[in-house]
């Protein structure tokens, strides 16, 4: 770690009234003595104090939380200034504490420290990036599960589990006459089978973390004037696209985003399927079509009392819209009226039933970012191989080959060259 002591505003830079000023490093101490002109407080208890900067000018009165390291967010000594939230009394103290030879925390770094001194892994510290940017009820319970450590202890269980199998492959490559019994190989061929198969269930989990911590997306896919422009106003309950009566008035695909059984879901309006020899529509219907292609769920709206489009697109709901008109729909179609909103409410609870059957999930937490998945996945093709292999050299060197991709995902092994990129996403004071 570098002998830096960093600062940063951790509250958000907007205008309030308690700003907190966060502090870490080995001149934390030496700074906040320095600007309260006394002893610091006692370790974790809030304590008043005049702030002054090196001139003896009063800038601040705040309170000021010390708590020293290892038993600290980063590992380090750290501090904490709750300061009014005034700009100029923040850029009072922060000038203050430049010239006492701190400089300002990079994106991401305070965090950074704290994996650097153990006090968390990577997957830890994706996790408060989620925490704090989370929308939703249900990312926010996914990022404090994965926080929490649940999705790490799942992966260290399976690196033990696998290093206990190697002890024994590379007492076979020391000692080459001395022969496993035949239990104990089948023991541990079913241990890696096991944890094979632990590995492959995780994988086989339908995208649902990334699903929810990225969002949804919800195509409205139909023929022109079927209302599909006037059903995306009432879902997002605003003015998103323009309601005409003329054909192909929507050319480009619109999108809207609105949470929908505690998952963000963008709503993605498209042109109306036609054929047309206009170039800027049938742009919009090529674009249409690859939206409605790669949609999570696609609503095709049809109008009451019509058929439904001949080639209907997988994972789709079915509408039958302006049923305010008395006319009935086909067979499974859901009646709505975007207009009056007539079953507005019924269409409401089927998107937010099929967005929760989308990313929900039960027993340890799920995937959540791509490169979890990656890892995963050659995690589990080195398994394979160590199961197949014959001789005890090349079985070792694939359960070591797996371990190193388990350890790339909690940051034990390989990682310096993602930390940059992990980190640089946080704000500031994170």
């Amino acid at each position: 770690m570098s002998d830096d002591t960093i600062f940063a505003l951790a509250s958000g830079s907007a205008r309030a009234a308690i700003a907190v000023m966060r502090l870490s490093g080995p001149s934390a101490g030496p700074s906040v003595d320095a600007l309260c002109g006394g002893t610091l407080p006692v370790p974790r208890h809030a304590t008043l104090r005049r702030l002054r900067n090196q001139a003896g000018a009063v800038l601040d009165h705040a309170l000021v939380l010390w708590f020293p390291g290892p038993a600290s967010y980063t590992g380090e000594d750290c501090a904490e200034l709750h300061l009014h939230g005034g700009r100029a009394v923040i850029d009072g103290v922060a000038e203050a504490l430049a010239q006492a030879g701190l400089r300002p925390a990079e994106p991401g770094e305070f965090t950074r420290r704290a994996f650097l001194n153990n006090r968390m892994d990577l997957v830890e510290a994706e996790a408060v990036h989620d925490l704090i940017a989370a929308e939703t009820e249900a990312q926010r319970r996914q990022a404090l599960r994965q926080m929490e450590g649940a999705l790490g202890a799942l992966y260290h269980d399976w690196s033990d589990r696998l290093r206990g199998i190697l002890a024994y492959q590379e007492a076979l490559i020391d000692f080459p006459d001395e022969d496993l019994p035949p239990e104990v190989e089948a023991q541990l061929l079913a241990t890696l089978r096991g944890v094979r198969a632990e590995i492959g269930a995780h994988l086989d989990d339908a995208g649902r973390g990334e699903r929810l911590r990225e969002g949804l997306f919800f195509a409205i896919a139909g023929a022109p004037n079927v209302g599909k422009s006037t059903l995306i106003n009432a879902l997002a309950e605003r003015d998103v696209a323009i309601v005409s009566e003329i054909p192909g008035t929507t050319r480009d695909t619109l999108e809207t985003r609105v949470v929908l059984g505690g998952v963000p879901v963008t709503l993605v309006d498209t042109a109306g399927l036609r054929e047309t020899t206009d170039a800027v529509e049938a742009e919009g219907v090529r674009r249409a079509r690859v939206r409605a292609q790669d949609a999570d769920l696609v609503l095709t709206v049809i109008e009451a009392g019509s058929s439904p489009l001949e080639v209907m697109p997988p994972h789709h709901l079915l509408i039958a819209n302006k049923a305010d008109l008395g006319l009935a729909g086909p067979s499974g179609a859901l009646r709505i009226s975007a207009k009056t909103g007539l079953g507005m409410d019924q269409l409401r609870v089927r998107l937010s039933e099929a967005a929760r059957t989308m990313t929900e999930s039960s027993g340890p937490p799920p995937l959540t970012r791509a490169r979890h998945r990656s890892a995963l996945l050659a995690a589990a093709a080195h398994l394979e191989a160590a199961e197949k292999a014959d001789l005890p050299e090349l079985r070792g060197e694939d359960l070591r080959l797996a371990m190193r991709a388990l350890g790339r995902i909690t940051g034990h092994v390989g990682v310096e060259d993602l930390l940059d990129t992990i980190f640089s996403r946080f704000c500031i004071g994170k």
